[in-house]
């Protein structure tokens, strides 16, 4: 069965916007996000409805560059990393805009691209949709681990989690970046039950899916400009390097992992780099596509990859479960020739 969906009207992202915190400010891309808090709140008295109200402003944001309304969109596609995603409720529930939660853990931001890019192209009626990603720093420690004023020990290979948001909107245009095809991942068993080491378990997951992409499509590495995963980290980084250079050699030189952008690990105290389904929401925004819109690259591939664990699970001693959806995004007419996949 052929895992890769070819769209046939590639569907457009017209506009896009990041938004952070005080950490992200901080980091090296800092200054490409459309708005940050050095507070956290937003205005808010709680981390999750600041986590809602950060969605509420990259949505808002990202309508406003594409001189767009809310009443405009027929389909938003969202989620966090709350339970029932409730923090995408609570910040974009006023719209009014027909809603698919989406829980992947950090693989929601490519997970919602995908469902709404299928959607688009099946419905040709349907003008824009909307993706928009969220993560809290605050939030997600309540929620997975303890809440930050208990001042737990971090272990080397833990990573914090982002707080910061993505949205884009998508339609038709054939001058922008467009979605070309999609791969949904599979579930891979990280062989781990360590929390703490949550981007080693997915990086099984992204290897599965790089590996069968090319295995499939019989395209080369070298045909793409970066090859892009959400947030291993330095640890699954590592490891996914080491299993694409024994099984596609030359394709690990090809590789980014949003998880390492984010943050500069030398000045930042982030350990093992960034997590959480806002960081490759938020470098997908406010990085790599304007790169591509000003031709600097031309074709990715983003993998979000996420880890499918639960505070309960962790503690039962269940290996925590990878997953790495795929999406193709390039620049309509970019053509670069294809060269074999050297693949043993």
């Amino acid at each position: 069965m052929k895992r890769i969906v070819k769209l046939n009207s590639p569907i457009s992202i017209i506009s896009h916007a990041a938004v952070g915190g005080g950490e992200e400010r901080r980091g090296p891309l800092g200054d490409k996000f459309d708005f940050c808090d050095i507070t956290d709140r937003f205005g808010m008295d709680t981390f999750e409805t600041a986590e809602g109200e950060m969605g509420r402003i990259a949505l808002n944001t990202a309508l406003g560059k594409a001189k767009l309304s809310h009443k405009d969109l027929e389909l938003l596609v969202a989620g966090d990393l709350q339970n029932q995603c409730v923090g995408t409720s609570l910040g974009l529930n006023s719209f009014g805009i027909p809603f698919l939660g989406v829980y992947g853990a950090c693989s929601t931001c490519t997970e919602s691209l995908l469902i709404l890019s299928s959607v688009m192209e099946n419905s040709p009626d349907m003008t824009y949709g909307a993706a928009v990603t969220t993560s809290h720093n605050s939030a997600a420690e309540r929620q997975f681990r303890t809440p930050i004023e208990y001042g737990g020990q971090r272990a080397p290979s833990a990573q914090w989690t982002s707080t910061a948001a993505g949205a884009f909107i998508l339609g038709r245009d054939e001058g922008k970046p467009s979605v070309t095809e999609f791969m949904v991942g599979k579930m891979v068993d990280g062989g781990t039950a360590d929390g703490s080491n949550m981007g080693g378990a997915m990086s099984f997951a992204a290897a599965d899916t790089i590996l069968s992409y090319f295995d499939e499509s019989g395209e080369s590495p070298s045909d793409f400009d970066y090859i892009v995963t959400g947030d291993l980290g330095k640890v699954g980084s590592d490891i996914l390097k080491e299993i694409l250079a024994r099984e596609l050699p030359g394709c690990e030189r090809f590789h980014l992992d949003c998880g390492l952008l984010l943050y500069d690990s030398e000045r930042q105290d982030i350990h093992s780099g960034a997590s959480g389904c806002g960081t490759s929401a938020s470098v997908l925004a406010s990085h790599l596509l304007p790169l591509m819109e000003t031709g600097q690259i031309n074709r990715i591939l983003l993998l979000s990859t996420g880890a499918l664990m639960s505070p309960s699970s962790l503690l039962q001693g269940q290996n925590i479960t990878g997953i790495a959806p795929l999406i193709r995004i390039e620049n309509k007419g970019y053509k670069k020739k294809n060269t074999t996949v050297n693949r043993k």
